[in-house]
């Protein structure tokens, strides 16, 4: 079978709650940000939250997992790397894919460690600050990748996420190596600005000599060129990327080729919740990509797409909502 789609990221069980600033000033809580933790620190962080609130949603995550069930949701096929244990939140995870019509290695499961989770705090102001212990998936390694359905696939999504893993970076680099000699597009996102801050070098390391495609915020785009000016950053990003992506919020997003930019409006919504926003972006503007559309029309089915994913709770949307958003778009 091939694969539109093919990409490789971290299987975490989320946890959604919703809280306040009061809560995270109290624990010490960096807002806006994720933060690794140990299986302990987590459990004390539950403990926390159940005292005072209660979970509202709770699905397989991780940034680039919900890109591949955006883009899956759309139409396309994909298929995701990960690494989950044999425990009841990596049968839950494993499940969540499958019902998701997205394909996984057959020995995604092991029976050594815990199953990754991530504790995801939304504020008020729509906010998402994250907490993740990443268990099992901090091992993720070449050994996780099934390679015969990469050389079928038109493009390997990477997440940024797995900058800080040594393992997984080795398993990037034997992705890209195969990429590269079977031709295939390489996209990569940041996926977070604490990956830029803290995992830089990582993050170096599996762009390499540069990708086809890059994903990033705002914050992101200008914390990696360390200035405050955004074309400048974006200037810096072509060092990377041919193509790059930047999404702004509520004032929509920047298509940046090196010879033209273009605007993509934001759809106005009432934000309630950004987890998962720029995953749903991305996966909604590859899925376009793979079907051959123009720059300008991806970038709008991503940004009607990830408005969508902000205006309620949890990473995703339901599955008809995704072919709603497409019909509306293609009529």
């Amino acid at each position: 079978m091939s694969f539109n789609l093919y990409a490789i990221g971290n299987a975490l069980v989320d946890s959604e709650y919703l809280v306040n600033d009061a809560f995270l000033t109290a624990q010490n809580i960096q807002k806006g940000q994720m933060t690794l933790i140990d299986g302990d620190q987590q459990k004390s962080l539950i403990n926390a939250l159940n005292q005072s609130f209660s979970c509202a949603k709770r699905a397989s995550g991780g940034s680039a997992a919900n890109s591949v069930i955006a883009f899956a949701a759309f139409g396309g096929s994909a298929f995701y790397a990960c690494k989950v244990a044999n425990d009841n939140n990596g049968d839950f995870y494993l499940h969540d894919l499958r019902a998701a019509n997205v394909s996984a290695p057959q020995h995604a499961q092991v029976n050594e460690g815990v199953t990754g989770t991530c504790v995801v705090m939304v504020t008020p102001d729509s906010e998402r600050t994250m907490h993740t212990f990443l268990g099992i998936t901090a091992e993720l390694s070449p050994q996780e990748l099934d390679l015969t359905a990469l050389s079928q696939a038109q493009y390997l999504y990477i997440e940024g996420y797995l900058a800080t893993s040594t393992s997984a970076r080795h398993a990037v680099s034997s992705a890209r190596a195969l990429a590269q000699a079977q031709g295939i597009k390489t996209a990569l996102t940041f996926s977070d600005p604490a990956m830029v801050q803290y995992a830089r070098t990582g993050l170096v390391e599996m762009l390499a000599e540069g990708v086809d495609i890059l994903f990033c915020n705002e914050h992101e785009a200008l914390l990696w060129a360390n200035t405050d000016n955004l074309n400048q950053a974006i200037t810096v990003l072509h060092e990377l990327s041919p193509l790059v992506i930047v999404t702004c919020g509520s004032k929509g997003a920047l298509i940046s080729e090196k010879s033209q930019q273009t605007t993509i409006a934001p759809f106005p919504v009432t934000a309630l919740d950004s987890n998962g926003a720029g995953d749903a972006f991305a996966g909604a503007f590859l899925y376009g990509l793979s079907q051959h559309w123009n720059l300008a029309a991806c970038g709008r089915l991503a940004a009607r797409t990830s408005a969508q994913v902000v205006s309620q709770f949890g990473p995703r949307l339901r599955q008809e909502q995704y072919q709603e958003i497409l019909t509306a778009f293609v009529e």
